[in-house]
């Protein structure tokens, strides 16, 4: 092979390799096409034999790459720091209350709820609205339904 081939399969590895850093798949398939020219210019310039052979070169590097990317960087110090080894289990948004596992139980408001807020049952936040009107936060409330997926409550009377 030549150097433009030569040239041309580096420029599309280094591509390739880049794309591990930079996503977005575009510097993959520039250097994809990097690559796939090389080979059309290994076959224009030595026939079907040199250009079979630059698909084989390049279909190799591309495998021992990948290889190196996804089994060998991940075990480095570099490659520690670039690749994510937890998952966020969290929600943004609080849970969606069950009828049955809340009724007729005591709620503290998290938030003022003025009618809508956030309440709090046995340690888990809930998307409220209070039927009585306003309720400071810190207020004892109790749970009366649910509806379209919001509890509905009442200020406690206090005796």
């Amino acid at each position: 092979m030549d150097t433009p081939v030569l040239v041309l399969f580096a420029a599309g590895l280094v591509l390739l390799g880049f794309e591990v850093v930079v996503p977005g798949a575009i510097l993959g398939a520039l250097g994809g096409l990097f690559l796939l020219g090389g080979v059309a210019l290994a076959f224009a310039q030595h026939g079907v034999e040199g250009g079979l052979l630059a698909l084989g070169v390049a279909l190799v590097a591309v495998v021992a790459l990948m290889y190196f990317e996804f089994r060998i960087l991940p075990r480095t110090r570099i490659g520690k720091r670039m690749f994510l080894k937890a998952s966020i289990d969290a929600t943004s948004q609080p849970a969606v209350a069950v009828g049955e596992t809340v009724m007729g139980k005591e709620a503290r408001a998290v938030t003022a709820l003025s009618p809508t807020g956030l309440v709090e049952i046995e340690g888990r936040r809930y998307e409220a609205r209070c039927d009585s009107g306003f309720a400071d936060e810190g207020a004892r409330l109790r749970v009366v339904r649910v509806e379209s997926f919001q509890l509905v409550v009442m200020a406690e009377v206090a005796l």
